[in-house]
C-alpha cells in the first residue's frame, strides 16, 4: 500500500506572525488614535476642528500609497517594508514625548504635527506591499476565514490592552501626574514596535512566481484604463468620504463634552471589540460563500444605524447612546476593511493587486483626509455659536453623524447598480472557455 505524503506547508508559520503583526500594529494604533489622540492634543492646547484633522492623518497617510506603486515591480520587499516600519513606529512613540519636553506650544504643535504625519506617511507607503506579500501566502479560497481569525487576534488583544492603559493613565491622572502617564505611553509603544519589527523579520516571504512582471509604465496605463478598477475603487471613496465626516470628531467629543474617562474608554473599546469580535467570522464565512460584495452590503447597513444613532448622543444621554452606537459601528467595521481588501483581489489579476490596492488607498486616504479638512470649519462655527445649528440646540458631531447617515445610503446604492453589474475575471474566463468549447463542438459537428 503506497504512503502518502502529505506537503509540508512552509507558509504556515508565516501566516501566524502575520496574525501576530496586525495584533502589535492594531495596538499600537489604538494609542495614537481617539480618545487617546485627543487627550495629546488636548494637552498641548488644540481646538477640536484642529484634533479631527489630525486625526484623519491616518486618511490621508492613505492617499501616499500611491508611491508604493513604484515598488509594485519588485519581487523581494520584506527587508524595506521592515526598515520602514520600525521608523514610522518610533516617530509613534515619539508623539508622547512631545507634551513632556519643556518647549514652547508652538514647537510642541510643530513637532506634534510633524512627527504623526511622518508616521502615517511611512506607515502607509509600506501597507500595501506588506498585505500584498502576506495575503500571497493565503489560499484564495480562504481569504475571508484567515482575514476574520487574524482581526479577531487584534480585537481581543486590543480590548485588553486598552482597559489597562485606560486604568494606567485614569492612575496618573489621579496623582497629577499627566505626564508620567504620557512617558509609560511612550515606552509601551517603543516595546510594541519591537515586537511587531520581530514579527515581520521571522516571516517568510513568496517570490512572485509565474509571468513576468507587466513593467511599470504599461501596467498603469492598463490601470487607469481599467473601468471596473474605478468603479471597485469609488467603494472606498464613498466609505472615507462618509466615515471621516464624523469619525475624527468623536474623540474630543469624549474628552470634552461626554467627559469620559479613560477606563470607560476602554470598557467601550471592549465592548464594540467583542461584538466585532463575535461578528468578523461568520461576515468571513459569508463572504467567501457569496461574494464580498454581498457581505458590504450587509455591513453598510449596520452603519447606517449606527451613525443614525451617532445623530442622537448628547452629553445627558452619552455613556448609554455613544456606547450603543460604537458597539454597531465596530459590527460593522468587522467586515468593511476586509471586505474593501479582498473586492480588489475579487476583480484584479494576480500581478496587478499591489498597485491597484495602493492606487485605491492613495484616492480613498486623500478623500477621507479632505472631507474632515473641510468639516472642521463647520465643527468650529457650530461649537462658536454655542452649540447651535439651523436654530436648534445641537452638538457638531450630532450634525456631522447625520451626515455620514445619508453618504453611507447612498454608498448603498452605488453597491447595488453599479458594482453588481461587474463581473469577475474568472467569471469573465469561464464564459470565454465556454464559448470557446461550443465554438469547437460546433466547428466539430459541421
Amino acid at each position: 500500500m503506497e504512503e502518502i505524503v502529505k506537503e509540508k506547508d512552509e507558509y504556515k508559520f508565516s501566516r501566524f506572525m502575520y496574525i501576530l503583526e496586525a495584533a502589535f500594529e492594531y495596538l499600537i494604533a489604538l494609542l495614537v488614535s481617539g480618545k487617546f489622540l485627543a487627550k495629546l492634543t488636548n494637552n498641548i492646547g488644540l481646538s477640536d476642528g484642529v484634533t479631527g484633522v489630525l486625526s484623519a492623518f491616518a486618511s490621508l497617510g492613505c492617499g501616499f500609497q500611491i508611491f508604493s506603486i513604484f515598488l509594485s515591480g519588485k519581487k523581494r520587499v520584506k527587508r524595506w517594508v521592515s526598515v520602514l516600519h520600525s521608523i514610522n513606529q518610533l516617530f509613534f512613540a515619539l508623539l508622547y514625548v512631545v507634551p513632556v519636553v519643556p518647549v514652547s506650544k508652538t514647537v510642541k504643535t510643530v513637532a506634534f504635527v510633524a512627527f504623526l504625519l511622518i508616521a502615517h506617511v511611512i506607515n502607509n507607503i509600506v501597507n500595501s506591499p506588506k498585505i500584498n506579500w502576506f495575503m500571497s501566502l493565503v489560499e484564495d479560497k480562504k481569504r475571508g476565514a484567515f482575514t476574520a481569525n487574524k482581526e479577531i487576534v487584534s480585537l481581543i488583544g486590543g480590548a485588553t490592552f486598552s482597559f489597562l492603559m485606560g486604568s494606567v493613565i485614569d492612575y496618573f491622572e489621579s496623582i497629577n501626574n499627566i505626564n508620567g502617564a504620557f512617558v509609560f505611553s511612550a515606552i509601551t509603544v517603543f516595546v510594541l514596535a519591537i515586537l511587531h519589527t520581530a514579527t515581520l523579520l521571522f516571516s517568510k516571504e513568496k517570490e512572485t512566481e509565474g509571468k513576468e512582471k507587466t513593467p511599470l509604465k504599461p501596467l498603469l496605463k492598463e490601470l487607469v484604463r481599467d473601468k471596473n478598477l474605478f468603479k471597485i475603487i469609488l467603494v472606498s471613496v464613498f466609505w472615507n468620504v462618509a466615515h471621516y465626516v464624523a469619525t475624527p470628531f468623536f474623540g474630543s467629543y469624549q474628552e470634552k463634552e461626554l467627559a469620559f474617562s479613560d477606563s470607560f474608554y476602554a470598557l467601550i473599546i471592549a465592548i464594540g471589540s467583542f461584538a466585532r469580535a463575535v461578528f468578523s467570522r461568520p461576515l468571513g464565512k459569508y463572504a467567501d460563500k457569496y461574494s464580498f460584495r454581498k457581505m458590504l452590503n450587509v455591513c453598510f447597513w449596520v452603519e447606517v444605524v449606527a451613525f443614525f444613532v451617532g445623530a442622537f448622543i448628547t452629553p445627558s444621554n452619552g455613556k448609554v447612546m455613544y456606547t450603543l452606537y460604537y458597539v454597531l459601528y465596530l459590527i460593522g467595521m468587522a467586515g468593511i476593511n476586509s471586505g474593501a481588501i479582498n473586492l480588489i483581489y475579487d476583480y484584479v489579476e494576480t500581478d496587478k493587486r499591489m498597485a491597484a490596492f495602493a492606487l485605491k488607498n492613495a484616492f480613498a486616504g486623500f478623500a477621507g483626509f479632505f472631507t474632515t479638512l473641510a468639516v472642521s470649519p463647520l465643527i468650529g462655527y457650530i461649537q462658536g455659536k454655542g452649540n447651535r445649528f439651523l436654530g436648534l440646540n445641537v452638538y457638531a458631531q450630532q450634525i456631522t453623524s447625520s451626515f455620514a447617515c445619508v453618504l453611507v445610503i447612498l454608498l448603498i446604492v452605488y453597491l447595488n447598480t453599479v458594482v453588481k453589474k461587474i463581473r469577475r475575471p474568472q467569471e469573465i474566463n469561464s464564459v470565454d472557455f465556454e464559448s470557446d468549447t461550443v465554438s469547437e463542438s460546433s466547428e466539430s459537428g459541421s
